[in-house]
């Protein structure tokens, strides 16, 4: 009979690491959408630029989160022997490969918001100072009960912080991070001219939609695999996700025009705001939750555009994952309502309370790391470097350069 047991728990941790490594793998390939989402927003003379980025971030993120920021979310360091990291079939180790994908998210974000004239090096600073202690914080906050958090708005307003997949610990955090980087850097030179906007247009419509396509198919790792393990998993979250997805792509559709720019995003700001109550919601309310998102996005990302001459988001970075993940944090204390046809479990009280929180943590900790960067080193380019475009500036190659062979 133990022998039994023994084989049946070997399988069950087995089969949990497997789990999550496939949910880490598929985030992992999410970034790939990241970098092609900026490709093609981006004009050509800065898509080299945008590649690099989103590659060399995740291998600072990983240092940081590895070395630091794993151990001031979780308390847990990976200091010990080989022997005590493998047990369990190393679930822990493939934890952590999960949910660095989910920090490395962080400079992704901020990477479409700061395009076009950000220098690299200030920035990949940055990036190791948010995921190696501004990021963890707040995730230690929320998904590990640090400081006593969670307990003291269970104790005053019956239910803890509900984030299940990230709508304030990742987007929301990553977008109002963003926002303050976006404020400290400036606008793109040339964008107004006697006042009035001057659109840059996308340099490749088929790229953003691919960008966007991998998002999207990712994003269902993102969300169902943050049960962690395959006897938590539900397929209420999956269809959740699908119906925000769905709410997002027709209410960008109709708001946007048939912008293909907005259509594409869409889907993303409804994916965004259904992180949070993915698991509570019923389909509908994840509809509804999705199709606010997507025309939450579509109207702010416009106004700023044209009113806001010293807030340059270049890929509506702040309104898509800042402002939709916000609405996706106080959504799941409204639809994940038994009354509303959610599991309940959740207060609205406590819901708009974390979700204000992590907008401060994540706006104070921005400021502070761009701000702290900017005392030593300018943080972007010269308007020369400006002009020639940040593949040239930066990598000394352009998108479409041939060599002298061919």
């Amino acid at each position: 009979m133990d022998t039994i047991s023994s084989a049946v728990e070997t399988l069950t941790t087995g089969t949990n690491t497997l789990f999550i490594l496939l949910g880490a793998i598929m985030v992992l390939f999410m970034h790939a959408g990241f970098a092609f989402l900026e490709v093609g927003t981006v004009r050509h003379k800065n898509q080299v630029n945008a590649l690099v980025k989103i590659i060399t971030d995740f291998g600072v993120s990983t240092i940081a989160y590895f070395f630091i920021g794993y151990w001031v979310a979780y308390g847990s360091s990976f200091f010990g022997s080989a022997t005590e990291l493998t047990q369990n079939n190393g679930y822990e180790l493939v934890k952590f490969f999960f949910l660095l994908t989910f920090a490395a998210a962080i400079p992704a974000i901020i990477s479409g918001g700061i395009a076009e004239r950000a220098r690299f090096n200030p920035f990949l600073l940055a990036s190791f100072l948010i995921v190696g202690l501004a990021y963890p914080f707040f995730e230690g906050l929320i998904w590990n009960g640090n400081y006593g958090y969670q307990a003291w708005l269970e104790n005053s307003f019956g239910a803890p912080f509900h984030d299940f997949a990230g709508s304030i610990v990742v987007h929301a955090f990553g977008g109002w991070v963003a926002f303050a980087a976006i404020l400290l850097l400036g606008s793109r030179n040339g964008r107004f001219r006697n006042g009035r906007l001057v659109a840059f247009a996308p340099s490749s419509i088929p790229f953003l939609a691919l960008g966007a396509w991998i998002l999207t198919v990712g994003w269902f790792g993102f969300n169902v695999m943050s049960a962690q393990t395959i006897d938590s998993i539900s397929g209420l979250v999956a269809v959740n996700s699908l119906m925000a997805m769905v709410g997002g792509t027709l209410v960008a559709l109709f708001a946007g025009k048939n912008d293909p720019g907005f259509i594409h995003n869409g889907p993303l700001a409804g994916l965004v705001a259904v992180c949070a109550g993915s698991d509570l919601m019923h389909p509908i309310g994840a509809l509804v939750t999705g199709a606010i998102a997507g025309g939450l996005f579509v109207f702010v990302f416009t106004w700023a555009q044209n009113n806001l001459k010293k807030f340059d988001d270049v890929l509506g970075v702040w309104p898509l994952h800042g402002l939709c993940g916000l609405w996706g944090g106080i959504a799941a204390g409204i639809f994940g309502l038994q009354g509303l046809g959610g599991l309940g479990g959740v207060s609205f009280i406590s819901q708009v309370i974390g979700s204000v929180t992590g907008v401060l943590v994540a706006v104070i900790g921005g400021f502070i790391a761009y701000g702290l960067i900017k005392q030593f080193t300018p943080l972007r380019l010269d308007q020369e470097e400006e002009y020639k475009g940040a593949d040239l500036s930066i990598h000394k190659i352009g998108s479409t350069s041939v060599s002298m062979d061919d």
